[in-house]
């Protein structure tokens, strides 16, 4: 693994991560979701390492503050963690995931599969389904979100925005929120209103039905749908959620749907199982033979 750092156009500097080199051919990008970096996720550095052994880059795509964690202790186990992200921009999703295509681009890399996982998920939706250029070659949204049911079940949302509004009014944004956003992230004020206000993200409003589908109607290419058997997020029922995205594409005939059993929304103890499939996905499209 190569930390590498991505341009985008308003002069940030991303921070992600690269599994492999352009002599493999084929790249899998893949956006993490919210409060996911390499140093913390297994799920992505679980599968940059099984793609890589098989002849495929990775590239672990993060957001514009994926690597600043905050340590807190965590009263139900007595011990420290560390989380973020703290600062993030969310109406500026497509240019972040544009910035990793087109740095896989300049590499060299001659087959592109965007993936994403959880409200990376969403982010690659965002960016496929407005985006006028023809560079991924394939696509593989992991777990998506609808983001109206999402509020409407993780806890302290309501609280958290409307103190943030309140934080934004003494003109205090940027200052981090004393609750944990949802129950699970450290935020600014700033970004707790970006995300919730960030309409450009709620393009799988299969149960709220508060958002877009236009984005996935324009998807231009072929790809797959994958979820676990036990995500929390899909009201009791993760492969008819993940068929009811599908069926807002223009050709959902020709994507798959794939289940992984007893995994939950973010694959705990499921990330070796979920990689394979990543490669088992990957490996039809290409024609690549796995060694393991």
């Amino acid at each position: 693994m190569e930390i590498i750092r991505v341009n985008t156009p308003r002069g940030l500097e991303l921070k992600g991560a690269i599994w492999g080199n352009t002599d493999m051919g084929t790249i899998v990008i893949m956006m993490s979701g919210i409060c996911s970096n390499v140093f913390q996720n297994d799920l992505l550095t679980a599968t940059g390492e099984l793609l890589s052994r098989n002849n495929i880059a990775f590239i672990a795509g993060h957001a514009m503050d994926a690597f600043s964690c905050i340590a807190y202790s965590d009263f139900s186990t007595g011990k420290q963690k560390y989380t973020g992200v703290v600062f993030d921009d969310f109406s500026l999703a497509y240019e972040d995931v544009e910035s990793y295509v087109k740095y896989a681009v300049e590499l060299g890399f001659k087959r592109i599969i965007l993936a994403g996982h959880s409200l990376g998920s969403n982010k690659i939706i965002h960016y496929l389904g407005n985006t006028p250029d023809n560079f991924v070659d394939y696509f593989l949204v992991t777990a998506p979100v609808d983001l109206g049911h999402w509020f409407d079940v993780m806890p302290n949302v309501k609280e958290c925005i409307a103190l943030a509004q309140k934080f934004e009014e003494e003109s205090r944004g940027s200052e981090i929120l004393p609750y944990l956003f949802g129950g699970f992230s450290p935020m600014s004020a700033d970004a707790v209103l970006s995300f919730y206000n960030a309409f450009n993200l709620k393009n799988c409003p299969v149960i709220s039905g508060d958002g877009e589908t236009n984005s996935l109607y324009n998807i231009k290419p072929n790809g797959a749908f994958i979820i676990g058997s036990k995500d929390s997020l899909t009201e009791g029922d993760p492969k008819g959620f993940m068929e009811k995205i599908n069926s807002c594409c223009k050709s959902p005939q020709n994507n798959k749907v794939i289940v992984v059993e007893n995994a939950s929304h973010i694959f705990y103890g499921k990330h070796e199982e979920y990689a394979q499939t990543i490669l088992n996905t990957v490996i039809k499209q290409d024609c690549i033979s796995a060694v393991s």
